[in-house]
């Protein structure tokens, strides 16, 4: 049985969460970098830049970035890079698909590029399955601010306290707390168990296993995803 009450909606953040698609990011952060005749970068050097917007993404991997210039190169790249190198974290297929057979609505809270989300939903077979995505376009700031936060349960037609949001990173602690959600992070993506726990969630998982046994769901369900 859970140990929580079980949430009326469940929202995620995407990279670091739900998937790993850092060897694509870096591989885009690196063409942009190619293009301005800078050495490549290693993912574990791009990694921690990640989550908080293309824009902050640039500007802390790209010395001397224009972005006017660099992002509709790193975009260009992206938008196969996104498809070819991203990959489901385990669990994540079988974590979202047990909300879906509970009623659960499920949704995406993501400072990606939406277009991009979209892509690599659809890559994956798993563009159906969210009610809602939202994503920088949807709000008028990034998270931290929680604006995509509120559009999103707005849009599902819960309160924000019935809610839960889960993350990767400090920013999404400070999105789910200034939003009104219940907020857990799993140690799977761009900040370290350490920052996750100083930023104070309300629960913090190494994986979403631990997340599942959490919700009370077994690891059996959906197998053979080989995720």
């Amino acid at each position: 049985m859970p140990t929580m009450q079980m949430p009326r909606a469940v929202l995620f953040d995407l990279d670091g969460t739900l998937i790993d698609s850092y060897d694509a990011i870096t591989a885009s952060v690196n063409e942009v970098r190619r293009s301005r005749n800078l050495q490549p970068l290693e993912v574990a050097q791009v990694r921690p830049k990640v989550g908080r917007g293309v824009e902050s993404l640039l500007k802390s991997t790209v010395e001397g970035t224009v972005l006017s210039v660099d992002i509709p190169v790193y975009k260009d790249h992206h938008a196969i890079a996104c498809i070819e190198q991203t990959r489901l974290l385990p669990g994540a297929f079988e974590l979202v698909l047990s909300l879906k057979r509970m009623g659960i609505p499920v949704g995406i809270c993501s400072n990606k590029p939406k277009p991009f989300t979209l892509l690599i939903l659809n890559a994956l077979d798993l563009a159906q399955t969210f009610d809602v995505v939202c994503g920088p376009e949807d709000a008028p700031n990034p998270k931290p601010d929680p604006g995509m936060l509120k559009e999103a349960v707005k849009r599902l037609a819960v309160a924000p306290e019935e809610a839960l949001y889960v993350g990767d990173m400090a920013v999404d602690v400070m999105a789910g707390r200034a939003a009104g959600c219940l907020v857990w992070v799993v140690s799977t993506g761009s900040d370290s168990a350490e920052t996750l726990k100083n930023s104070n969630p309300d629960a913090l998982f190494q994986n979403l296993w631990e997340m599942a046994d959490e919700l009370g769901f077994p690891h059996s369900f959906s197998a053979g995803r080989g995720l």
